[in-house]
């Protein structure tokens, strides 16, 4: 089966834009893809693109230029980036194509997302006692984990000051304003234990990738990125995930993030020890203290020591959410798993300015999970 490698990435700023379309500003990212691929639009052959906002993102040819490409919509909640790029590659690995794209997109009004619990299947109780609202599922699931593992709520004020601090290196990031772990602490809880500056906010972006052939990669860049493994996971019976009305009773039931995690690792034939650099899910700061273990990479409870000593700073052992995360970037739904993908590429490629981790980093690993319980991993390598 052909290789795909990534040869072009784009990312549109993260934030607030008044007057502007998600089509608008997806349609910069991919320009800037291609401008980055050194690829014209008329040679992409086939992409995927994905939006919680917007009903008809394929709408985006109109802005791009009327090729007749076959630009295919796709949604899985937070995971949409993670099922667009792996669908792009997945065209080039069988044949189908040989230039692609992967695109995201979104523009979400202020606040926390909401909607009718029905459409995901869930009884109108569930909306009426809170459950639905997903911060407040967020705050139960760390608050559980940190009783049963020993984590701190130093810990998690550590992860976020941590996040925004990278966010202030970051240029095209929403919150730039460093925050430390004391000025986190203080400010005003949520959802217990998750403070004000835990969260992560609904806003607007969009990023683009632009995949070839491997044996077709030296017309384009010297630096190619291997796409070494995708994996899609949705949640299983008695699992306690995002909009789920039940617990699991008895043994736990693993989240889709380990099951996905391990066929990318199998898939890409390596293990949590080759990651040099990883972007996680942090839709709270929670979220990537769970999701170090999720992932494979650390065992649960290991998250308080290594956080202390600075393993997941950028100098550190295994520096996570290099650019950011969405603590600093936000989180529009379509864009977000691909702004990961290009922070992961500037990495690798060495290219990531004063946020560049020390070394040579060979590989970088993505995470996404959302509602209902779908979990997205992606494996890059030099």
């Amino acid at each position: 089966m052909t290789e795909a490698v990534i040869i072009g990435v784009g990312l549109h700023p993260f934030g607030r834009f008044p007057g502007r379309t998600a089509l608008d500003m997806g349609a910069d990212a991919v320009r800037m893809a291609l401008a980055d691929a050194g690829v014209t639009w008329p040679r992409i052959q086939g992409g995927y693109i994905g939006s919680y906002e917007v009903a008809n993102p394929d709408a985006i040819v109109a802005r791009l230029g009327l090729t007749g490409v076959p630009l295919r919509g796709v949604f899985n909640g937070c995971a949409t980036a993670g099922t667009a790029i792996a669908l792009a590659a997945r065209a080039i690995e069988t044949g189908e194509h040989d230039l692609t794209v992967a695109i995201g997109l979104d523009k979400h009004p202020r606040g926390a997302f909401a909607a009718d619990p029905s459409v995901a299947g869930i009884p109108s109780w569930y909306g009426q006692t809170g459950l639905f609202l997903t911060t407040h599922f967020f705050g139960m699931k760390i608050n559980r984990y940190m009783h049963e593992h020993g984590v701190s709520h130093e810990t998690l004020a550590r992860v976020a000051s941590k996040n925004f601090g990278n966010a202030a290196a970051n240029d095209k990031a929403w919150r730039r304003t460093p925050l430390s772990v004391e000025e986190i602490l203080a400010s005003p809880v949520l959802n217990y234990p998750l403070r004000q500056y835990m969260y992560c906010g609904p806003n607007e972006g969009a990023a683009a990738v632009v995949l070839c052939r491997a044996d077709q990669a030296h017309k384009y860049t010297g630096k190619p990125v291997r796409v070494r493994s995708t994996a899609l996971r949705s949640r299983r019976l008695g699992a306690f995930e995002v909009q789920s009305p039940s617990f699991p009773v008895g043994e736990p039931v693993g989240s889709p993030t380990v099951a996905a995690s391990r066929a990318a690792y199998e898939l890409a034939g390596i293990g949590p020890e080759d990651v040099d650099v990883a972007q996680l899910q942090d839709t709270d700061a929670g979220s990537e203290v769970i999701h170090m273990a999720e992932n494979g990479l650390c065992k649960d409870g290991e998250q308080e020591r290594l956080i202390a000593e600075d393993a997941t700073a950028i100098g550190g052992r295994l520096p996570v959410n290099t650019d950011g995360g969405l603590l600093g970037n936000g989180e529009p739904i379509g864009a977000s798993g691909l702004r990961q993908i290009h922070e992961i590429v500037l990495q690798l490629r060495g290219t990531a300015g004063t946020r560049q981790i020390p070394g040579a980093p060979r590989v970088g690993y993505t995470h996404l999970y959302g509602a209902p319980g779908a979990s997205a991993v992606t494996i890059l390598s030099t």
